[in-house]
Order: C-alpha cells, then sequence, then structure tokens
C-alpha cells in the first residue's frame, strides 16, 4: 500500500467510455483493435493500456509482443497458436498472458472478441 506520507491517488472515470464493440481496423481485412483508456498521462514511465481486440473470419493475424499483455475472451471463438507449438481453441472466459517477445498466431472460422490489457503507451500496439 504506499507509507502514509505518501498522498492519496485518485482513480480514473471513463463514463461510457466504450458503446460500441467494433475497433478500429488494425491489419489485414478483418483484425480490429481500438485501446479505450491509458495510465501513460499518469504513469509514463510505465504505461498501461486497455481495449478490445476483434478478429473476424479471414486472413490470419500473426503479432510480435513487443510488450508484456494479457487478454480475456469475451464472444466467439479464436484458435491460438505459438512458435513453441501450443495452440489452444479460445472460448468466452478464457485467458491468456502473452510475454513480451512471443510470436502469436489469431485466427477464427467465425470471430473472436477480446479485452486486453497491455503494459504499453497508449496506441503503440
Amino acid at each position: 500500500m504506499g507509507s502514509t506520507t505518501d498522498s492519496p491517488k485518485a482513480f480514473s472515470y471513463f463514463k461510457q467510455q466504450q458503446q460500441t464493440f467494433k475497433p478500429p481496423l488494425l491489419a489485414n481485412e478483418n483484425a480490429f483493435l481500438g485501446d479505450i483508456a491509458s495510465s501513460a498521462k499518469n504513469n509514463p514511465d510505465k504505461p498501461v493500456s486497455c481495449g478490445l481486440y476483434r478478429l473476424e473470419k479471414g486472413t490470419p493475424l500473426v503479432y510480435e509482443y513487443t510488450y508484456d499483455e494479457m487478454k480475456i475472451i469475451l464472444e466467439g471463438h479464436f484458435d491460438i497458436s505459438d512458435e513453441t507449438g501450443n495452440k489452444v481453441h479460445a472460448e468466452k472466459g478464457d485467458v491468456f498472458y502473452f510475454p513480451k517477445g512471443s510470436k502469436i498466431t489469431f485466427t477464427t472460422e467465425d470471430y473472436g472478441l477480446a479485452f486486453y490489457t497491455g503494459q504499453r503507451a497508449e496506441g503503440s500496439g
């Protein structure tokens, strides 16, 4: 918790920040990603950003992480694999940790929607 000499810190509230669940196009014709909020203003040395990732049927997305990230699957399905041979058919409620330096392939037979939190500045994903 901090010492008694630390000044109190207020939380941030982003009222009705997310109204739709189709973030902006990231790559290919079917991969969408959009940051919702970031701690960069309050902690520029170690920012954390969060948002939504959606993949629709089509081209696989291969992504090499330059930061640590966690994802929780909210809707649909993803097939997720890495260069070590790990392969998972991900469903609603599944949680993933992608370490910095991992190269991950995302595919889907229909669509998948996930919420992510990454140790990076907003918009730098």
